[in-house]
């Protein structure tokens, strides 16, 4: 019953007394349904947002480090109970996913032995405080004892040479509590700037209780990966949404969302799924503006000028909040919000300019804003973004620290 339907019943004559208390109890119960109506869906703009927002220079300084690793980016969060909401993991354990990572020594301000890059790390913070103590950075080593990566493509359709970046990624407590996480297969191109091309979609899939180095994952190729022009090549796995009651959701409708960004102007996608029905890629269905099919290539975009790494997240005023680096590179933090976790989403609504971060060097752009739900407190949306640079060894060699994410909270209004 849509809100308003209930009609007035003044010239309705009861002359039954058990019956007139029936009445009285159902239209109590349909005025106390609608008031509570009203307080869930009583913010229903998709325009306005009323925020105060602040660096965390807490979280920031947690990844300002010396020694081993020292830069990163991608920076997903994952909470290993499963439950991705504020605060969950305050007596439990976050797993931290990076990309491209640096290892090495760091000694007054300047690079004090060569450092390594590998393609991906991880660390694992334990509770939801931003201290030193409570966080270890974690990859393997070859026989030579130098650093390398945790995730190296191994599927059938994975060829020599090509490395993993890491997409977003969940505990699928339908599937045992094992870590899935979106994968993608990049190779290496001859062009000058971003000589670097993404071939392929992957989950990698982590068992539960394992530890890195994770010897026992297993990699699926997906079909996941759309390979085209400049206006529709894009893939999935860029954000990730456990709309369901075990994972702590505030509406839970039993799926889980992934989002996929393609194209020049980073047309946001999304596809849903069960949990259990993860790995049966048939059964996936993607949301093509009306409703949802099967046809991945009629995915229609619910957003664009996003990110490649983005998040969304359920307020509890009933909207959706997608944060996102506005227009992929750039120093404006955006959100959108929305009625649904497939939109559609409203106009952007700038909530961060990161130029002070980029005052260090002339070639740095910040990237890839996201929320980290359950790293943040009630009310609040723990928000990071990452640093790079245009020419990025020149500046290693000189700004040893800049390659690693920055925080900013965005506190929501009443």
């Amino acid at each position: 019953m849509k809100l308003g339907d209930i009609r007035n019943p003044e010239n309705v004559t009861i002359n039954f007394s058990r019956l007139s208390v029936l009445l009285i109890s159902v239209l109590v119960f349909s005025c106390s349904s609608k008031k509570e109506n009203l307080l869930i869906q009583k913010k229903t703009s998709l325009t306005e947002l009323q925020f105060t927002v602040e660096e965390a220079h807490d979280w920031t300084n947690l990844f300002k480090r010396t020694s081993g690793w020292f830069g990163g980016d991608g920076i997903f969060t994952i909470p290993l109970s499963g439950v991705d909401s504020a605060g969950s993991e305050a007596k439990g354990t976050t797993l931290v996913l990076f990309s491209d990572s640096l290892i090495g020594e760091i000694n007054d301000g300047k690079l004090d032995t060569p450092f390594v890059m590998i393609n991906n790390s991880i660390a694992l913070i334990s509770g939801v405080e931003p201290k030193a103590s409570n966080v270890s950075f974690h990859w393997p080593l070859d026989e030579q004892n130098t650093p390398k990566s945790l995730f190296v493509p191994s599927t059938q359709n994975s060829n020599l040479g090509e490395y993993y970046w890491l997409g977003d990624g969940f505990v699928n407590q339908e599937k045992g509590n094992d870590i899935y996480i979106f994968g993608y297969r990049i190779t290496t191109t001859e062009a000058e700037t971003f000589n670097f091309k993404e071939v392929g979609n992957t989950l990698i899939i982590l068992p539960s209780g394992s530890r890195p180095p994770f010897k026992e994952q297993r990699q699926l190729d997906t079909p996941f990966y759309i390979e085209g022009n400049p206006e529709s090549t894009g893939s999935f796995g860029a954000g990730i949404l456990v709309n369901t009651r075990d994972a702590g959701a505030l509406s839970p409708d039993g799926y889980v969302y992934i989002y996929g960004v393609k194209g020049i102007k980073k047309g946001v996608m999304v596809a849903r799924v069960t949990p259990k029905e993860i790995e049966q890629f048939q059964l996936w269905e993607f949301w093509d503006g009306n409703g949802w099919q099967s046809d991945m290539m009629k995915a229609a975009s619910i957003a664009d000028r996003a990110s490649n790494e983005l998040s969304v997240t359920p307020l509890k005023d009933g909207r959706y909040a997608m944060v996102f680096q506005t227009d992929g590179i750039g120093s404006n933090v955006g959100l959108r919000l929305s009625l649904s976790p497939e939109g559609p989403f409203g106009p952007i609504i700038p909530i961060w300019n990161a130029s002070p971060d980029l005052k260090e060097g002339k070639h740095l752009f910040s990237y890839n804003a996201k929320v980290h739900t359950n790293l943040s407190k009630p009310g609040e949306l723990l928000i990071s973004y990452n640093i790079n640079s245009f020419d990025f060894f020149a500046d290693v060699e000189i700004l040893p620290d800049f390659y690693r994410p920055r925080f900013i909270r965005v506190e929501i209004g009443e």
